[in-house]
């Protein structure tokens, strides 16, 4: 397997001490995604493209916002960069790409955002924020779980991604909404969201 070359988007830690914490995710995921981890890397491929779209959706709506300008256009390429190692490894197991399907948890959590211009931009940053933290502490799981010491490799440096990008956001959050009650706001969206995961039924999918 060829070495991979993800590209990180450059972030430091950020204080999260005041931040609702991430419930853990139900113990059948990561049974459902071993199962079938041809769906689960087809789905990730997915969901790679998706975030690179988001980002770059992000550029065209703040195109006055340079600080969030930089900051999409950099993500948009990380994971597109991502995409294109899942696309390679699915590539090289001889595994068909499959069409992008809604996902019930982006769904849900997108119906959060509140489509008042005052909060608009602070919601869609925090949902990304809470999207990349779910990613985060599943690829985590899958790294500790995959027998193959590549994708084990592989969804280890995925999974630290996902940490940079969720801080990413919520920094972005407090710099650019800064006059809003940002932590606030992440501390009720991350209760749905914990909410939502114990919810949703497990399949071999990031969500």
């Amino acid at each position: 397997m060829a070495e991979h070359h993800l590209q990180p988007v450059t972030q430091a830690k950020i204080d999260t001490v005041a931040l609702t914490p991430l419930s853990a995710s139900p113990r059948g995921w990561i049974s459902c995604v071993l199962a079938d981890f041809d769906a689960f890397m087809q789905d990730h491929a997915s969901a790679e493209k998706k975030a690179s779209g988001m980002a770059l959706s992000m550029v065209s709506h703040y195109p006055d916002q340079p600080a969030l300008v930089q900051a999409m256009v950099d993500l948009a390429v990380e994971e597109l960069n991502h995409y294109k190692e899942v696309m390679r490894l699915l590539m090289a197991k001889q595994i068909t790409p499959a069409a992008d399907r809604k996902d019930p948890y982006v769904t849900r959590l997108n119906k959060l955002v509140r489509k008042d211009a005052a909060f608009f931009l602070l919601d869609r940053l925090l949902v990304g924020a809470i999207v990349e933290r779910r990613g985060a502490e599943r690829f985590a799981l899958v790294a500790e779980h995959v027998a193959d010491s590549e994708l084990q490799k592989f969804y280890t440096a995925i999974a630290k991604s996902e940490e940079r990008h969720w801080h990413l956001f919520v920094q972005l959050a407090r710099d650019l909404c800064g006059h809003l009650p940002v932590d606030c706001r992440f501390c009720e969206l991350a209760d749905l969201e914990n909410a939502l995961v114990a919810e949703l039924p497990v399949r071999p999918a990031l969500h």
